[in-house]
């Protein structure tokens, strides 16, 4: 394969600029992370007076140390329902992708140092998704529960999606992914079916508390009283109702339990092997990728500059350049993993659709998985290509990315904008994993051209009614066409984007090619792994 020449000038002011524009908005993105881990340290003393460690805490322990942590979705919710402030972003959990006893699992914990750790609904949301990809990937998941279940205040939007991830626990029970439930504290009403749907359960003495109806709902229901150890406490459970197979001492014992568990499922004894290509660095140094970029999506740049940053040696074996000179399509190794690569450097023509139609179709014949690296203003309009089958051809290219038979990962890396985030697999086209940029923008537009849209079609409508628009008309005219404006541009920011789980979180450009490599090897594992599936998963008796 051939070595991409880099044209990049790290010394020039334009790609200064560009690296202060991206480090400012990663310091803003990190910023808002922040907030919800100061709130929970404020709560650091509480928890320890009552023998407890923060939730981020128990997420530590859990995790191997010194082992590769992926975080996901930390920005889910973000401004959004009762989140004024940023504290509750993340959906009030902690979720990720991470080692623990050396096997790589999905490890979650209940954010309980913010308002009880209760579910927003785009907590659940964010749930859903993380068991979406455990079950694709064939991931255990390791859970830490110390909830008060759904913000009622909201139950409208929790109820129903509530009850998927219930579903959702028996499906990976049945198809022989392990659950491991560590209960920290409360866990009641629906949220008692968590860890009653979970393969293996670890409740802490004196602290957790598990059942359907607490004490004043028993009380009010049915006119019983009872106290929470007798109704739902750990012993009982251990001892009585069957519910837990292990019980801990406190928060650190169930955390060396739950590891010792994870340790004892045998999982790496049936890890298939994977054949890669030895790793080689990147030629040019990944740091550069915070100036390769501009941080307004309107300014172009060679996405080759990018990839030259991320692949094994700065290789890229180049597909089809002269057919079509603004859809970049080729293949390369990242981190010992064959790829192809599918990026723009402009619109999707016809041309460039037939391309990334054919190159798609080419890498599923080869088993090859594709990454997406997305920077589109869409398909390329007008009479030309309306004429050219732009329709037609585009809808190739979707239909090859919606059937794709091999992992697809997309990097929105600029601008994700109208079919062109479908034909460069964005969120509804379900790709295996989908991160972003803190600069990139996702709409159906820019907004500019649906305020553009919005005015043509207003004078046309005034015009074919004969009517005069006046001075004041004008103005009114304005000032809609600047509030059309700045709600796309509020809307289509990165930070709304991955609030509403547009993807599975942002990222630091420089980080780009690490989170590639775990990613391809999750999905390549979860290609090959068999799992020892049963008719209804797991149930006590």
């Amino acid at each position: 394969m051939s070595i991409i020449e880099s044209k990049l000038n790290p010394a020039s002011e334009q790609f200064q600029q560009n690296r202060s524009a991206m480090l400012e908005l990663i310091g803003a993105w990190r910023a808002i992370e922040s907030k919800g881990r100061e709130a929970e340290e404020s709560k650091r003393q509480r928890f320890h007076d009552r023998g407890q460690i923060l939730p981020r805490e128990r997420v530590h322990l859990m995790l191997d140390r010194g082992s590769p942590w992926l975080e996901l979705s930390t920005l889910a919710g973000y401004k959004q329902h009762d989140d004024k402030d940023g504290s509750l972003a993340g959906g009030n959990t902690i979720a990720g992708i991470g080692y623990v006893s050396g096997v790589r699992c999905i490890v979650t914990a209940s954010n309980s140092a913010i308002k009880g750790g209760t579910m927003t609904p785009w907590g659940v949301q964010k749930g859903l998704r993380i068991q979406e990809i455990a079950l694709q990937q064939k991931l255990p998941v390791v859970s830490m529960i110390e909830s008060g279940g759904a913000n009622l205040m909201y139950q409208a939007d929790v109820f129903i999606p509530g009850g998927r991830t219930f579903a959702n626990q028996c499906r990976l029970s049945a198809a022989g992914i392990p659950q491991v439930t560590v209960v920290h504290g409360s866990s009641t009403a629906g949220g008692a079916y968590m860890p009653g749907l979970s393969d293996y359960v670890v409740m802490v003495r004196k602290r957790a508390k598990v059942f359907l109806a607490g004490p004043p709902l028993l009380k009010a229901a049915t006119g019983e009283i009872a106290k929470d150890e007798d109704l739902g406490g750990a012993e009982m459970h251990c001892q009585v109702a069957g519910t837990s197979e292990f019980i801990a001492e406190n928060d650190v014992d169930g955390i060396r339990i739950a590891r010792e568990i994870v340790a004892n499922l045998n999982w790496n004894g049936r890890r298939p092997r994977l054949e890669l290509r030895p790793v080689r660095a990147p030629l040019y140094d990944v740091d550069e990728l915070c100036g390769a970029v501009p941080p307004d999506y309107r300014q172009p740049f060679d996405c080759r500059e990018v990839i030259a940053r991320i692949v094994d040696g700065s290789e890229f074996l180049d597909f089809k350049t002269e057919f079509d000179q603004q859809t970049i399509c080729g293949r390369a190794v990242l981190h010992g993993h064959q790829i192809g690569i599918i990026s723009n450097n402009g619109p999707i023509t016809t041309k460039g659709a037939v391309k990334a139609g054919q190159f798609i179709q080419l890498c599923c014949q080869a088993d090859i998985p594709i990454v997406y690296l997305m920077n589109t203003t869409g398909y390329m309009v007008g009479t030309e290509s309306e004429q050219g089958g732009i329709v037609k051809h585009g809808s190739k290219m979707i239909q090859a990315v919606a059937n794709a038979t091999v992992p697809q990962i997309t990097i929105v890396m600029g601008g994700s904008f109208g079919a062109g985030n479908y034909g460069m697999c964005g969120r509804g086209f379900g790709p295996h994993f989908i991160f972003a940029w803190p600069n990139s923008r996702t709409s159906v537009m820019g907004g500019e051209q649906a305020a553009g849209v919005m005015e043509i079609i207003t004078r046309e409508k005034w015009a074919k009614q004969h009517k005069q628009m006046s001075e004041a008309d004008e103005k009114m005219l304005a000032m809609i066409r600047q509030n059309i404006v700045n709600q796309f541009d509020k809307e289509s920011h990165a930070f709304a984007a991955t609030a509403r789980l547009f993807d599975d979180g942002l990222i630091d450009p420089r980080d780009t090619r690490r989170v590639l490599g775990l990613c391809l090897s999750v999905c390549r594992e979860a290609q090959v792994r068999e799992l020892c599936a049963n008719s209804f998963g797991v149930a006590r008796f």
